[in-house]
């Protein structure tokens, strides 16, 4: 592939504050631990401390969850004191999603893969977390494939990990094309959470990707005693406020509001949020109520019936992993910089925060229109008018705007204007009104000859808003909305040729032109 590049900040698609944490502005140094760059990880594999206790609860719950996965990653590796994880989370997008959660797995893998051959000595498992704690189902239940949108519709409630897929069949009868890999993961298990595994394993395990699913008693046993502090001290909810406030003061929006308690309660269809009050422990829109030593007693006996949000979410990934870093997108890195606070608070190595890799995928058809056309990177990042308005212009014969005889008219009006002033002062208005409608007719004219230009250059402008659509299917980055499938269906080398391409520490918008 012939890949092009282009920085993140001349694409007008990221915020400030995420731009900002790449640029390492001074302001925002505080609110980090350290920025990922290749020469840092020794730092921080130094500064990474995690007990063997934690080795064996990790690596006791992986096993129970590969249990029946076939060719199942080898994951008693992170017993060793000098095994230590790269990690990305995402939630559980239906057939995986938008492209860019491929992308961070893609990522991932590749980081796991430079690290090792930069630190031989240490081995770095990539980590794939599976939010399947998060009930959201709105965000998950659909995708895009060639164009087309599908939809999960169900009556389930609660955590979508633990949703039973098989209600999915309706859906494969309406998908003109075979997806065998999905069919056996959605049918043939029990759980979302089950399914996924299954098939991020079939298409990333031979690359060495670990998939982790943190709905597990024994890995929040782990956690337990920052869940007894959450429920009753509430340290973390404040914590982030000030560091939101300092964000704020800044100039910068933040993502996440913290709470006062920043844990849900967890069971079968149900995920809501644990509020205090009068000395009660209230689980929102149900009636379960418990007094504290009765919520203290349930942690004990059940502590995987609490489910941090996404404040506490972090500080559970990082208990429970010996991470080193955490690959997110846009959204994901900016909020990480409101919680460094409760890692400190915690005593928990702050990871790096590292961006995924972004890309826009140009199958053969587009890459021949857009070296055609001529155009380069920065151009398809321009709005629709923009890129059509200077195509054209740059592709015609012709003058489109009447630049010269405007400066000729405006020394003949302003002649026009000072005869009229020694004539009658009060004249003056009649002259410059007859002055703007002039300028709005040439401005209609040039309108109208762009207009005719457009048609008379019709092949080549058709061609044009077909790449754009393309690459920004309904106004949005092509990785936002369509699936790997579009592409993958067409060429089964197309995750081959992704991770060839991706270089993990590029923090650049990277096209990709077959």
């Amino acid at each position: 592939m012939d890949c092009q590049y282009l920085p993140l900040a001349s694409t007008g698609q990221f915020s400030s504050l995420f731009l900002d944490y790449l640029d390492q502005k001074d302001s925002l140094k505080p609110f980090y631990n350290r920025f990922p760059d290749l020469q840092s990880f020794q730092q921080q594999i130094d500064e990474r401390t995690f007990d063997a206790q934690k080795r064996t609860a990790l690596v006791d719950a992986l096993n129970r969850q590969y249990q029946h996965i076939a060719n199942k990653p080898d994951v008693s590796v992170l017993l060793d004191p000098k095994t230590f994880t790269v990690t990305t989370g995402h939630q559980l997008n239906i057939f995986t999603g938008p492209l860019y959660i491929v992308y961070k797995l893609i990522t991932t893998i590749k980081l796991a893969r430079r690290l090792k051959e930069t630190y031989p000595d240490y081995t770095f498992v990539p980590v794939y977390w599976m939010a399947t704690e998060d009930h959201d189902f709105a965000e998950i239940n659909h995708f895009s494939m060639f164009g087309k949108n599908y939809a999960w519709q169900t009556e389930q409630r609660g955590a979508v990990g633990r949703m039973n897929p098989q209600e999915l069949k309706t859906l494969f009868d309406q998908i003109p094309e075979k997806l065998a890999l999905f069919e056996e993961a959605y049918l043939k298990h029990d759980t979302l959470a089950d399914a996924v595994r299954y098939y991020i394993n079939e298409l990333f395990g031979a690359e060495g990707l670990v998939c982790l699913d943190a709905d597990d008693a024994g890995l929040k046993q782990v956690f337990a005693p920052v869940i007894r502090d959450e429920l009753t001290q509430q340290k973390s909810g404040q914590l982030v406020q000030e560091q939101t406030e300092k964000l704020s003061a800044l100039g910068y929006k933040t993502v996440i509001a913290p709470r006062d308690i920043n844990l849900f309660y967890l069971d079968d269809q149900i995920r809501e949020r644990i509020e205090h009050k009068d000395g009660v422990y209230k689980v929102l829109h149900t009636k379960l109520r418990f007094s504290e030593s009765e919520m203290l007693a349930l942690l004990d006996e059940h502590p995987e019936r609490f489910s941090p949000n996404v404040v506490l979410r972090p500080l559970y990934q990082e208990t429970i992993l010996p991470n080193l870093v955490y690959i997110g997108g846009p959204s994901e890195v900016p909020y990480w910089l409101q919680l460094k606070p409760v890692f400190d608070q915690y005593q928990t190595p702050f990871p790096m925060l590292m961006p995924r890799n972004f890309a826009m995928y140009v199958p053969t058809v587009s890459a021949k229109r857009i070296r055609k056309l001529g155009l380069v990177t920065e151009d398809l990042f321009q709005d629709t008018i923009t890129l059509k308005r200077e195509f054209v212009e740059l592709h015609t014969s012709h003058a489109l705007k009447f630049d010269n005889e405007n400066k000729q008219v405006s020394k003949a009006l302003d002649a026009i204007l000072h005869k009229a002033q020694m004539v009658d002062p009060t004249l003056e208005k009649a002259v410059l009104a007859e002055t703007k409608r002039f300028a709005n007719a040439v401005t209609r004219l040039e309108k109208k000859m762009r207009r005719a230009e457009e048609h008379n250059q019709e092949t080549g402008v058709r061609q044009l808003l077909a790449v754009k659509n393309e690459l920004f299917p309904n106004g949005s980055l092509q990785e936002r909305s369509e699936n790997f499938l579009t592409f993958y269906l067409n060429d089964r080398t197309f995750l081959q040729k992704m991770l060839s391409a991706f270089d993990p520490l590029d923090y650049r918008m990277q096209l990709c032109l077959e």
